[in-house]
Order: structure tokens, then C-alpha cells, then sequence
């Protein structure tokens, strides 16, 4: 603001809209980002603002500007719950990675292969990661917490023909195999898909060892790409049931990066933390955020609800700690966690589901009330923020203040005005914003962001991202949870078919509607299944039932609610079920 001669943070983000070129080439000389050739332009929308195209004739691998620290300056922390506080280098992180890269080129992997990334995040995660890209492979992220089938599927979707996991790992007490489910997850595929596999026992095929890849030199140079080259597919849900398989590019990561510089307020000396798994936007997101800072990465090797989880950030002088709302309500509920142990922590971030004040307020009482909570409410669509906070105005518990950098959007009723303050509308973003998807991998991009989209003031264009959203009187605003089929789940974003794919075979349901239902007082959204019934079955049962369902089929993290049993569910003359009807009975 000082240098453009700005006074409030308002007008720096009308600057970062409304004059994106010099806005973005400021960020890239502030991060660092390293050219093989420089872009002849930041922003080309000759094809339209739905297909722009950005740093237009660049040549780059994005992983090159995760190395601009000092190489001995820290990189990961790291602590697995049963060992020491481990450090690597940003050296030896360089090193470990390229040897990774001419590992994959040694066992016969070229640039454009799909490799998934099915292992909780750990310095080996972060160096399969980056060193896929390094490469010129791109990575196919799936959470650790998926089942076999949901596995499976995005194994197919993104047609990995190999995947890094671990033979096993521990967490909230119990060991979890991974490698056994990749191997079933491969029966029947073709191409002889193969596993790398982190402290490998007994191992199948041609299947290889962590250590066989890591082995040899590291003379790989980096595969250099144009700007718009996949280097990660993403999965989020869709509301046709199956998940949207979203690329990220080497400019995506140029979003994250950035909001964790002017919003997170990210520096060089911070540790920063936030639990997380590679199969979710927030994992290549804080990977980004802190190595493109040039910042120290804090992973926990356990869950963050353990007991061992605050000691972690006390030791490694967390400065930054991300969480998820259901996180701390888990910490406040058990008294888990004491000032002493956030001694170090400057600020929190919270995301993945809307927080409550109260859960808001106890957390920054962890820290002394010195450290305000920045909330962030995003998506992988976006490859970071669209709503967030900042450190130069008040943070008031659980509340929006500002639009994230370099996006714009307006919010709008449902007659497409735009909304009064004190009033709730769906958010719509306005294109173009760096950061942003342009293609889906399988499913139209057009009709999933911009078909039916209302136009915004003045007759532009708008994208589709459905969040409702309160205009708070005054400024600021408040998340009211989805406005279209899908939902947060502790922090999972779901789509309801998925969910009721899964209910709908169990014997006793004729068909079932599942809507995410947002607490009186605010907070994480909440399970509510209704169904309507075959034959008689106790309520208590059933909603076990269903849940084991869930947790075994698709996700172990979803819980059930409530079960509501109905005659029949609303429905549009086309036959559509009616949500909002459904949410009504609450």
C-alpha cells in the first residue's frame, strides 16, 4: 500500500482487479518466481474472460521458485508422535527432490505420466510432490482417508499409472494399512500400474521401494513447461456424484502463495502449520504458501486431535496455525490445548467449514488474545481464497472483511440483485482472477461454472461457486453454508448423490435426500439424512448403519446427524428433489 501510494485495504483491492497486470507483477517480483522465460504478457483475453490466458509466452517450472531460501535455512519440520523433532534444509529438500525426479526417469516415467499420491503428509509426501513436478509428471491427489472404491475411481479419473503410498501409518491409535488397498485398487487396470511405497515391507510386481527411487544422483534438470502444463489434478465434489477431477497448473500455485503473503502475512522466519492431507487443496496449498515465502513447513506425522498435536506446535515455534473449525471445537471440548503451547503462534487461520464465534474467541484466547483468526473461505476451483480477512483491519470472531487479493464477486438474491447489507445472497465470482479453473478434466467447465449464471451489474459475466453468503451492516460478511448440492463435512467438501449413492443400497431405504445443515448459532455444517423407508427398521439402527456405510464406503471422517424418516421427499415438477424444502423442516 505504502509503495502504490494507497490508504486503505479496500483500495488495494480495487487495484489488484482493476490493474491485475501491474498488481501480478509486483507479486512475482515479491515471490521470487523464477522464468526460464520471462511472460510477454501477465493477462491475454483474447479467447474470452472464461479462457484467459496468463503470463502468456513464460517457459517455467513452478517447483524451481520453491528454492529461494537460503539452502540452509529451514524447510519441514517435522515430528512423527512416537520420535524427535525432525528438521530438513531447503538444500537438502532441493536434493532429496531432484533425486526423486531421476529416480522416476531412471525406472522409465516421462513427462505428461500420472502418478497418484494415496499417503499422509510427510517429508517424503512433500518430495514425491514436488518432485513429480520437477519432472514433468503430474500428481494425482487422493486423500489417505479414502476407501479402496473411492480410490479406485480417482485412480481411473485421473489415469495415474503409478502411486506413492506407505505400507502403513498410524493414527488416533490404530495402524492403517494404504498399500494393501493400492494393490486392490490396481486389480483389473491396465498398463501395469505400479507402487512406490514409503518403509516398504513385503512387496508385489514391479513394484518399487521409497528407497530405490531416492537412490542415485540428482543430476535432473527441471523440466521447463509452459504456464498452463497440469502439474496436479484435484478432486472436488460435483453434484452429479461423481467427483470433479479440477488441474492445477504451474500458475495456480501463484494463488495460494500469494494470499498467504498479504493475507496470512507469511514471511521468511515463520513456521507455518496447518494439518491437512495432500488429497486436499489446503495440502499442495500450504506446501506452496510456505516454500514460496520462503517459510518453514510444520508437519505432525499423528492427528491434530491427539495429544501430542500441541506439544508439536510448542517445540517447533509454530508462528502461523491453520485449522479447521471441528479441529478446535475437538481441542475446547477435551481442554487439550494451553497458552503455553501457542506461545509462538502470531495468527490462526481457519477454513473448510464455517467457525462459531464462541470456538473463535477460545481460540484466540489459546494465544493470549494476540493472534487474530484470518478466516479463508475458497476452493480448489479458485486454487485459494475469494473471501477472507487481513491483519490491517479488525478481525471480529468468525467474520469475513475483505474480498481475497486479485478476485472479485459479487453477491446477489435470488431475483439476481445484488443483495443490502444485513441480507444473504448466493456469491458469484467475476472472471477473470488468476487462480482460477479452466477445464475439467471429466465434465464440462462451461456447464458447471457458467451455465445459468445470472449477469452481474453492469452486464458481466459471471461464475458460478455456490456459497451463501451474508452482507454483514457495516461490512464484513458471514458464511451460511452451500447454495447448490454440495457440503462441509469437518472440512471435506461432499456432494449430496455421492453420499446418497452409498445410503440408498442399504436394504430397508427406498430412496434418500442428504442436506448439510448449518447449527442455529453457526458453525460446521451437519449431517441430516432423510430417507423414506421399504419396510419398518429402528431408528437407531438405521442411522448406524447408514453411517458405517459412509464411513467404510466413501470417507471415515463423515458423520450422520440425524436420520429423518419422511413419507416421501419434496420434489419439482421435473422431479428434482427440493433442498431447500428439506432444510425447511429444521
Amino acid at each position: 500500500m505504502e509503495l502504490l501510494g494507497l490508504d486503505s485495504f479496500s483500495a488495494l483491492h480495487r487495484f489488484s482487479v482493476s490493474d491485475c497486470d501491474r498488481f501480478w507483477r509486483l507479486v512475482l517480483d515479491r515471490l521470487g518466481v523464477v522464468f526460464r522465460r520471462e511472460p510477454d504478457s501477465i493477462l491475454d483475453v483474447s479467447r474470452g474472460v472464461r479462457d484467459p490466458e496468463w503470463l502468456s509466452g513464460a517457459r517455467l517450472n513452478i517447483v524451481e521458485s520453491c528454492f529461494g531460501a537460503d539452502p540452509g535455512a529451514t524447510a519441514i519440520v517435522y515430528r512423527d508422535p512416537s520420535g524427535e523433532l525432525e528438521t530438513t534444509s531447503y538444500g537438502e529438500l532441493a536434493t532429496d527432490v531432484r533425486r526423486f525426479a531421476a529416480g522416476l526417469r531412471r525406472h522409465g516415467f516421462r513427462p505428461g505420466d500420472a502418478i497418484a499420491l494415496y499417503l499422509p503428509m510427510t517429508p517424503e509426501c512433500v518430495v514425491a510432490y514436488l518432485g513429480c513436478i520437477w519432472a514433468g509428471c503430474r500428481v494425482v491427489s487422493i486423500a489417505e482417508s479414502f476407501s479402496t472404491e473411492e480410490l479406485r475411481r480417482r485412480i481411473l479419473i485421473g489415469d495415474a499409472r503409478a502411486a506413492v503410498t506407505v505400507s502403513s501409518y498410524r493414527r488416533g491409535g490404530r495402524e492403517l494399512a494404504l498399500y494393501p488397498k493400492v494393490r486392490e485398487a490396481f486389480e483389473g487396470l491396465g498398463g501395469e500400474p505400479r507402487a512406490i511405497v514409503v518403509d516398504a515391507g513385503e512387496l508385489e510386481g514391479r513394484d518399487l521401494p521409497w528407497e530405490d527411487v531416492l537412490s542415485g544422483d540428482d543430476e535432473i534438470e527441471a523440466h521447463v513447461a509452459s504456464p498452463d502444463e497440469i502439474t496436479n489434478v484435484l478432486f472436488s465434489s460435483g453434484t452429479t456424484g461423481v467427483p470433479k477431477a479440477i488441474p492445477w497448473t504451474h500458475v495456480t500455485p501463484l494463488k495460494g502463495a500469494m494470499d498467504a503473503h498479504f493475507h496470512q502475512d507469511v514471511h521468511p522466519e515463520d513456521v507455518v502449520a496447518w494439518p491437512t492431507s495432500i488429497g486436499w487443496m489446503m495440502g499442495p496449498w500450504v506446501l506452496y504458501a510456505s516454500l514460496l515465502n520462503r517459510a518453514a513447513m510444520a508437519i505432525y506425522g499423528g492427528a491434530p486431535t491427539e495429544p501430542g498435536f500441541s506439544g508439536f506446535v510448542r517445540e517447533a515455534k509454530v508462528t502461523m496455525l491453520g485449522v479447521v473449525p471441528s479441529m478446535v471445537r475437538a481441542w475446547r471440548s477435551e481442554s487439550a490445548v494451553s497458552e503455553e503451547d501457542f506461545a509462538s503462534v502470531r495468527l490462526f487461520s481457519s477454513t473448510g467449514e464455517a467457525s462459531t464465534e464462541e470456538d473463535t474467541l477460545w481460540l484466540m484466547g489459546r494465544a493470549g488474545f494476540r493472534a487474530p483468526v484470518i478466516e479463508y473461505l475458497g476452493g480448489t476451483e479458485i486454487g485459494g481464497g475469494h473471501l477472507t480477512s487481513t491483519l490491517l483491519d479488525p478481525c471480529p470472531p468468525s467474520t469475513f472483511t475483505t474480498p481475497a487479493l486479485g478476485v472479485d464477486f459479487v453477491i446477489l438474491d435470488e431475483d439476481g440483485r445484488a443483495v443490502e447489507e444485513g441480507a444473504t445472497g448466493e456469491l458469484f465470482l467475476v472472471p477473470p482472477a488468476l487462480g482460477m479453473s479452466q477445464r475439467l478434466l471429466n465434465a464440462s467447465h462451461d456447464e458447471v461454472y457458467y451455465e445459468g449464471c445470472p449477469r452481474g451489474p453492469n452486464g458481466k459475466l459471471l461464475r458460478r461457486h455456490g456459497d451463501r453468503i451474508q452482507a454483514l451492516l457495516g461490512g464484513g460478511y458471514k458464511a451460511q453454508g452451500r447454495a447448490d448440492d454440495t457440503m462441509n463435512l469437518g472440512g471435506i467438501k461432499v456432494g449430496s448423490l455421492e453420499l446418497e449413492r452409498l445410503l440408498n443400497e442399504h436394504p430397508a431405504v427406498v430412496e434418500s435426500a442428504a442436506v448439510g445443515m448449518a447449527p442455529k448459532d453457526g458453525g460446521p455444517e451437519r449431517l441430516i439424512v432423510h430417507v423414506v423407508l421399504r419396510e419398518p427398521i429402528e431408528p437407531d439402527r438405521l442411522k448406524r448403519e447408514l453411517s458405517e456405510t459412509l464411513a467404510r464406503r466413501l470417507n471415515p471422517l463423515f458423520r450422520i446427524e440425524e436420520v429423518v424418516v419422511l413419507e416421501a421427499l419434496p420434489r419439482t415438477a421435473s422431479n428434482k428433489i427440493v433442498r431447500r424444502a428439506l432444510r425447511g423442516l429444521r
